[in-house]
């Protein structure tokens, strides 16, 4: 008689449930037993039944073997996050050469090298980012030629201001104070400074003359 295949889920009947407990159980520790007689191996199997009673089959002793597998535990949790590290780091490796090999080939793209495989929208593309480029660069050098222009005002203030302290620590006038007063002066053509005194002589000079009539 063909026994029917016994499906895998709870048994309903309680009795049914714990004669099947029973059966199963001596089953188990008996291939548990063979295993560790046959194959020499440390075999340590725990078992509860549904009303908390415990049932245990150890090959050597129970307490070492349980002590033995929670090393092997420690271990592996140990180990497992140094070899998850390990593939983390080989895959971000792989990514930061494909993308230096990205940019290797962008920047010879940008230098007008390698562009025979281009297509009409790559070369589009290229020449409006090096416009791009170009825009920048020259914002930001007009930028720099501002931030000087105003360092030698800066500086130029602080000179004249220094120029000032000194000409009133030696009792002068400074430069800028004299050149507004010269500009500030008005001209008067009846002042001494401004008579011209010219003497156009004609002729002969006096003592040649005198020669001239001694002799005559």
């Amino acid at each position: 008689m063909v026994r029917g295949k016994t499906q895998m889920r709870r048994i309903e009947n309680d009795t049914s449930r714990q004669v099947t407990f029973s059966k199963r159980r001596n089953g188990l520790l008996k291939k548990a037993f063979e295993l560790s007689v046959l194959c020499d191996a440390e075999v340590a199997l725990i078992i509860f039944s549904p009303r908390g009673k415990l049932f245990e089959f150890a090959s050597s002793s129970m307490q070492q073997t349980i002590e033995r597998y929670r090393r092997h535990t420690k271990d592996n949790e140990t180990n497992k996050p140094i070899e998850q590290n390990l593939q983390h780091l080989k895959t971000e490796s792989a990514n930061m050469l494909k993308t230096l090999e990205d940019l290797e080939v962008s920047r010879r793209k940008l230098l007008g090298e390698n562009l025979g495989s281009c297509t009409l929208e790559e070369l589009q593309e290229i020449e409006q980012q090096l416009e791009k480029s170009v825009s920048i660069i020259r914002a930001r050098k007009t930028q720099i030629f501002r931030d000087q222009i105003e360092q030698l005002k800066e500086k130029e203030k602080a000179l004249a201001a220094e120029n000032e302290k000194l000409c009133e620590k030696c009792g002068t006038k400074s430069w800028k104070g004299l050149s507004e007063q010269e500009d500030n002066v008005p001209y008067d053509e009846s002042s001494p400074s401004s008579d011209v005194e010219t003497k156009l002589f004609i002729g002969l000079p006096e003592g040649r003359t005198r020669r001239i009539a001694q002799l005559n």
